[in-house]
C-alpha cells in the first residue's frame, strides 16, 4: 500500500513521523513531501500536485490548520484512492481563544468538512475523540495515543557524555518544550521564584524566548533547545519534571494520552507534576492540579520517591500498532 502522510510541516511533525515508522515496519510505502514553504496557500497547491503526479492508495491528513486541506477530498478518484483525517487538537477552540466565536465558526467549517469527507479518522484521546464524532457521528474513530517510542528510555540511560553535572542532592526540577504562554513559562517562573533553593532547567526555545527569559530568577537555567538523544539524557538527572499550564478552553482536549514530554517524563520513571491538562487513567508518578496549586504540589512532590514501574505501567507507542494497522487494512480501507 502506497500512502502519503501530509502536513503543515510535515519535516517537524513528531506524530507524522512516529506512524511512517510503524507503517513501513509494516510494509507499507510511505512518502512524506517537503513543501519548503510555510505559505498555506502554495501548500495546498503543493500537495494536490503531488497526490496527482504519486497516486497514492491512501492519504492521510495530519491536521492544523485544516483549512490548508479545503476540498482536497475532491481529488478522492484520480489523486488516491481514501483519505484518514487525523484529529490531534481542536483547531476551533484554539481560535476562538484569540478571535472569539467567529475564529470558532471559521476554524471548525473546515474541521466539519474534512472529518465528514474522511474515509476513517484517527485521533489522540477519548474528549478529541468525542469532539470529532460530534462533526460526524457515523464515523468510526481510531484513538492512537502519544506514547514514545521504546527506545528513548535506552537514549535516557546513555549519560556519560552529559555537559551539564549535577551533584547528588541537588537534582533540578526539568521542564522540556516551548517557551511560550501556552506551554505555561510565566507560571513557571512563578513557582521558580517561590523555591530559590532549587535549581530549575529549561529544556526548548521559543521565537520570543528572550523576552519571556530576560528577568529569570538566578535559580533558572535555560540549556535551549537540545536534540532528542540528549533530552533523555538530561532527565535522567531530574528530581521532578514539570508541566506548568494554565487552564483554559483546551486542558479537557490535552490529556496525559496526547502529551509527548508527560510520557516520555513518564516513562523515565520521573515524578511529575502538572497543571492545564486533565487525566484520562490514573498513572503511576503524575500528579495533576490545579495551577494555583502547583507551587504546593511541587513542593510537596520534591523530596518523594518515584513508584517503581512494572511492566503494566508502561506505555510505549508500538502499543498502537494493532490499532494502526486496523486503521490502514480494515475492508473499507483496501
Amino acid at each position: 500500500m502506497k500512502v502519503l502522510f501530509l502536513a503543515n510541516q510535515p519535516e517537524k511533525t513528531t506524530r507524522l513521523k512516529m506512524f511512517m515508522g510503524t507503517l513501513r515496519s509494516q510494509g507499507h510505502e510511505v512518502i512524506i513531501p517537503s513543501f519548503g514553504t510555510k505559505n498555506w496557500i502554495r501548500i495546498a497547491g503543493l500537495a494536490k500536485k503531488i497526490a496527482e503526479e504519486r497516486k497514492p492508495d491512501v492519504v492521510h491528513i495530519f491536521n492544523v490548520p485544516d483549512v490548508i486541506y479545503h476540498s482536497f477530498a475532491k481529488l478522492r478518484g484520480r489523486g488516491f484512492k481514501k483519505l484518514i483525517y487525523d484529529y490531534r487538537s481542536p483547531w476551533g477552540i484554539e481560535l476562538a481563544q484569540t478571535f472569539g466565536m467567529p475564529g470558532r465558526i471559521f476554524a471548525e467549517h473546515f474541521e466539519r468538512e474534512l472529518a465528514n469527507s474522511a474515509d476513517a479518522i484517527t485521533t489522540v484521546n477519548e474528549p478529541l475523540a468525542r469532539k470529532v464524532q460530534e462533526y460526524a457521528p457515523h464515523k468510526e474513530v481510531h484513538v492512537v495515543p502519544n506514547y514514545p517510542h521504546r527506545s528513548f528510555c535506552t537514549k535516557g540511560a546513555n549519560t556519560d557524555n552529559l555537559e551539564f553535572a549535577v551533584e547528588p542532592g541537588r537534582e533540578p526540577i526539568v521542564f522540556i518544550g516551548r517557551i511560550c504562554t501556552q506551554e505555561g513559562i510565566g507560571k513557571l517562573l512563578e513557582v521558580a521564584r517561590a523555591i530559590p533553593e532549587r535549581e530549575f532547567w529549561i529544556v526548548g526555545s521559543g521565537p520570543f524566548a528572550d523576552w519571556y527569559l530576560w528577568r529569570k530568577p538566578g535559580n533558572v537555567k535555560c540549556l535551549g533547545w537540545q536534540p532528542h538523544e540528549k533530552v533523555a539524557a538530561l532527565l535522567s538527572n531530574a528530581r521532578l519534571c514539570l508541566i506548568p499550564r494554565e487552564e483554559n478552553a483546551l486542558t479537557p482536549y490535552s490529556t496525559d494520552k496526547s502529551v509527548w514530554k508527560l510520557n516520555e517524563y513518564l516513562a523515565l520513571g520521573k515524578a511529575v507534576v502538572a497543571s492545564g491538562v486533565t487525566m484520562e487513567e490514573k498513572r503511576k508518578n503524575l500528579v495533576v492540579v490545579k495551577a494555583e496549586k502547583l507551587e504546593e504540589a511541587v513542593r510537596e512532590n520534591l523530596m518523594r520517591e518515584p513508584e517503581r514501574l512494572l511492566a503494566e505501567d508502561y506505555r510505549f507507542w508500538d502499543r498502537n500498532d494493532q490499532i494502526i494497522r486496523k486503521v490502514y487494512e480494515s475492508p473499507d480501507m483496501e
